[in-house]
């Protein structure tokens, strides 16, 4: 789990640049940097939506750690 003032950086971004939020959290190659990337060029509010979201109700912990162990 992040901490909140990292939490609060990442919004802030998010807000100002919605794909600079998206890759503090996730990285620059994922799939969230990618649907924030198309959001934003399409729109800038729903880039920010996405970006919100995606930073404050996904739970990155599921994500992390050795999901390529489990599926061995």
């Amino acid at each position: 789990m992040s901490s909140p003032c990292a939490t609060l950086c990442e919004v802030l971004f998010a807000i100002l640049l919605p794909p600079l939020g998206i890759c503090l959290r996730y990285g620059c190659c994922t799939v969230e940097f990618l649907i924030c990337l198309v959001l934003t060029i399409l729109g800038y509010i729903p880039g920010i939506i996405y970006a919100l979201y995606a930073i404050l109700c996904v739970d990155t912990d599921r994500f992390r750690g050795d999901q390529y162990q489990q599926l061995a």
